[in-house]
């Protein structure tokens, strides 16, 4: 890999593994209608204006029904079942649940003819998977409440059925296309919930306004921006390693920033949870097509 491959490959490993920290910070103080509505303005502004700028804008939208679906699965319901999952949950652990997301997208390809066929390895790596994650269930979450755990289990399902809708619907649209429409589309759903909010943010601090801002910048914009420079870099499925690296980024900034525990469950589910993924997604010896940008994109958040 060159130079350039990996400054891009360790910065969107850490970009992506900052969410979950920055989102336990601010809905401690705003709501997560709030934080969604916010991290999508901020976003959209910054990533609409060089989609229409490259022309992209008019050909993406022909697909427009492919791309509200997208908007559903990928932002506008998965950012707002994580800011409210962690309202109890810690971003450590949350950050380890959400790995899960290559195990259940694994199986949805496999039920629905778009994946390759499961071989043993990934078998035994989905399963490694599903030990892990049961291992922070059962030592992590004494007293949690069920509706949080069951808001990060349909993250899981929507994170995972993002990908299928692009390759079925929308293998044509560059990833940067979809995800500034679908972070316009996600803010104007969210703004009428955020309407009666607004008297309430005089009193937010600016460490929360700070984390909503930098959701939008950094962990949106600015990171898919990268993400699709480190594809053309390194390939995408190079590309793809991130998604083992975020979870332990996501972790550390717990531990270390927020004075989250560094729990037995953590100590015995992350590297099972690691292991797993990489197993799970490793690919089959038979050569397939290359993903698509969009694809790739929505695979890896």
């Amino acid at each position: 890999m060159s130079r350039r491959g990996w400054v891009l490959f360790v910065a969107m490993s850490v970009i992506w593994g900052v969410p979950y920290l920055l989102i336990k910070v601010a809905v401690d103080e705003v709501s997560p209608e709030m934080l969604v509505f916010v991290r999508c303005v901020v976003g959209a502004a910054l990533l609409l204006p060089w989609t229409i700028a490259r022309g992209q804008l008019r050909p993406a939208l022909r697909h427009w029904r492919a791309l509200l679906v997208f908007t559903a699965f990928e932002m506008a319901g998965p950012w707002f079942l994580i800011a409210y999952a962690e309202q109890t949950l810690s971003s450590s652990l949350t950050g380890l649940l959400v790995a899960g997301v290559p195990f259940v997208a694994a199986l949805a390809a496999r039920l629905l003819g778009e994946e390759e066929r499961l071989t043993p390895v990934r078998i035994l790596g989905m399963a490694v998977g599903v030990v892990g994650i049961g291992v922070l269930l059962g030592l992590d979450v004494e007293g949690a409440q069920l509706l949080p755990l069951l808001a990060i289990g349909l993250v899981l399902i929507g994170y995972a059925a993002g990908p299928l809708v692009v390759t079925r619907a929308l293998p044509d649209v560059p990833g940067v296309a979809a995800s500034s429409i679908a972070l316009f589309v996600t803010a104007v759903v969210y703004a009428p919930f955020t309407a009666t909010q607004w008297g309430e943010v005089r009193e937010v601090s600016a460490p929360a306004w700070l984390s909503l801002v930098g959701l939008g910048v950094v962990c949106t914009a600015l990171a898919l921006a990268l993400f699709f420079a480190l594809i053309r870099e390194v390939g995408p499925q190079r590309a793809l390693v991130i998604t083992f690296v975020n979870p332990a980024v996501a972790v550390l900034l717990g531990v270390l920033l927020l004075d989250e525990p560094f729990t037995l469950g953590i100590a015995l589910g992350l590297p099972l949870v690691l292991v797993g993924c990489v197993l799970a997604t490793r690919r089959s010896d038979a050569r397939r097509p290359e993903p698509t940008e969009a694809a790739i994109d929505a695979s890896a958040r």
